[in-house]
């Protein structure tokens, strides 16, 4: 590497998707310069190691960056998501990344890439397989690692696994060689659904299916969150929804029961209180094929796999020695603590709607190339947790409704926010509606959000 220092206006961490949705937005909003620098050979981050068979749970029309689409804006014609937007699989989101890093960063010539290369403390880049280094000047360093996306492939199980047991990652679904007696798909959320799904569509018997769930599971229905134009549904139409059931119910539990009436949520077990909410989100096509499995086991997170038995948190359970056990256990999305997102010369790209991280990530630059006051960046980019549990739903909407009114408040805000590609929420048709010109008027809108919010507020108060 040159011994001559690189001067940039950033530095961004991690070149994975939300690390490209930032640049992306900075590159198209600003004249600034950019280092982009990454650990692995080429963008994706977390892709890079998904298995094959993943794909979008949320419509195509979401994801990406800003300013190229993601997919051909069609409906499936055929499969469990057939009649609804696109999902995009592993292979088609890293080919779109390298597009957007080859056709659209590079030749800008303000984009430097650095790939298979690590950030030191001293904002030095080192290439991993020389050592050797490259000063990097930047005017602000931007971490797109914090949220620690995990896969199975690149994360071990976190229980004992006996020598003689064959447990894999779901990769190891697309490269098995031979047939099992039995298969125990290890784990409840959507890498679970996504395996389990995969095992039926490679024609295994639903009662050949175990499926350790330590956890029931709240679910997104996806035919209610499609794009303005696509459905009979649109996500904002599903965000309104849920506003007004909870602005409607009168405890928490009436309210769950609303939003299951309404379609807002759906489980899998009608006949299980669900203690999880993640934002996995299923069509009634996937919903109907879960159900076929009937081998579930509720005793709490697995303890030990053997050959023959499986040990877990309230018991153990017997298995044969030719099973296949597929490891679903990585936290995709945990649970991190939240940081002020500008502070001084730092960026730290966080979720400041509820699962959707790129939308998050292209606010973020925006916000950062349209505000100079780092307290009013703050108060714009208020950064959120996943949800993990039941109760954080309420958290949830809460911050969704807040988050929405006090952009809508800032006209120059809520003009990008109608404009971006990757806010399915903000959409012409939202503006209407503040506008007068929907059908409820904009005071109905507001006085809904406002009760929702003091509900949500007493419930969580409750707990």
């Amino acid at each position: 590497m040159s011994r001559m220092p690189l001067e940039v206006d950033y530095l961004v961490v991690g070149a994975g998707a939300m690390g490209m949705a930032f640049t992306d937005t900075i590159l198209h909003e600003s004249d600034a310069t950019i280092a982009l620098v990454d650990r692995l050979d080429r963008p994706g981050g977390h892709w890079n190691h998904a298995y094959p068979f993943v794909r979008l749970h949320q419509p195509s029309a979401y994801y990406g960056v800003n300013s190229r689409p993601l997919g051909e804006n069609r409906l499936d014609a055929s499969g469990r998501n057939a009649g609804m937007m696109e999902l995009a699989g592993a292979h088609e989101i890293l080919a779109y990344f390298d597009t957007v890093l080859r056709r659209d960063f590079l030749p800008s010539g303000r984009v430097s890439w650095f790939p298979q290369c690590t950030c030191l403390c001293d904002s030095s880049v080192r290439l991993t397989a020389t050592g050797a280094t490259r000063q990097v000047k930047a005017g602000k360093v931007v971490d797109a690692t914090y949220m620690k996306v995990q896969v199975p492939r690149v994360t071990p199980p976190n229980f004992e696994v006996a020598g003689a047991v064959t447990c894999v990652p779901p990769n190891g679904l697309a490269t098995v060689g031979e047939a099992y007696r039995g298969f125990v798909v290890v784990g409840a959320g959507k890498t679970g659904i996504d395996s389990c799904l995969h095992l039926l569509d490679l024609g295994v018997a639903p009662d050949r299916i175990t499926w350790i769930k330590p956890r029931e599971s709240w679910l997104f229905d996806r035919a209610q969150m499609q794009p303005e134009g696509f459905g009979d549904h649109s996500l904002l139409d599903y965000i309104l929804l849920q506003a007004q059931e909870i602005a409607a119910s009168t405890s928490r539990a009436d309210l769950f029961r609303r939003l299951e009436t309404c379609g807002a949520l759906v489980r899998i077990e009608p006949d299980i209180e669900p203690t999880m909410f993640r934002c996995a989100t299923v069509s009634q096509a996937e919903l109907a094929d879960l159900r076929r499995i009937r081998n579930v086991v509720r005793l709490g997170r697995v303890q030990r796999l053997e050959t023959t038995c499986i040990t877990l948190d309230q018991g153990e359970v017997a298995c044969h020695a030719d099973t296949l056990f597929i490891d679903c256990t990585a936290d995709g999305l945990e649970k991190r603590p939240t940081k002020p997102i500008f502070r001084d010369k730092r960026i730290t790209l966080q979720t400041v709607r509820p699962c959707q991280q790129l939308f998050a990530a292209a606010m973020i630059g925006h916000v950062e190339c349209a505000y100079a006051d780092e307290a009013q960046k703050n108060a714009l980019c208020v950064p959120v947790p996943h949800p993990d549990v039941t109760d954080d739903y309420l958290h949830m909407m809460r911050d969704i409704m807040r988050a929405q009114m006090a952009w809508a408040a800032d006209p120059d805000l809520f003009q990008w926010l109608v404009m971006s590609r990757l806010d399915g929420l903000t959409t012409p048709g939202f503006r209407a509606l503040l506008e007068g010109n929907g059908p409820a008027p904009a005071e109905q809108i507001v006085d809904t959000a406002q009760r929702a919010i003091e509900n949500l507020g007493r419930f969580i108060e409750s707990r």
